[in-house]
């Protein structure tokens, strides 16, 4: 994996999660909308508006560099709708970058051929 792939899955990784907190937080704040007088919704909405859409743009740019198939790309921009699916995201980013470290080090030691 070069440089500019790592750095996309871990600009797609660190956002995972502000994202998935966002939508929580949206999703409280529309509740509290109609149970009280607390109306929060437009700042959080603006707030998780603007990280859903940098999460989009890191989430094609992680895409188009690791070239994944349909399916993972699929379940990466599915996992950004869901609730809870930005944790789970991250954690798989997480792994898969851990891997690859791994993999990437065993390929310079020549232990496994490329």
């Amino acid at each position: 994996m070069d440089l500019k792939t790592a750095s996309a899955l871990h600009r797609l990784r660190l956002v995972s999660a502000p994202e998935a907190v966002s939508f929580l937080v949206l999703l409280v704040c529309s509740v509290l909308k109609r149970t009280t007088t607390f109306d929060a919704v437009p700042v959080m909405g603006a707030v998780h508006g603007v990280l859903f859409v940098i999460y989009v743009l890191f989430w094609a740019d992680a895409w188009n560099r690791t070239k994944w198939d349909l399916k993972t790309a699929a379940l990466y921009f599915v996992l950004s709708v869901l609730p809870f699916g930005g944790f789970y995201a991250e954690r798989k980013l997480k792994r898969a970058a851990e891997d690859e470290v791994i993999a990437s080090r065993a390929r310079a030691e020549g232990k496994v051929s490329a």
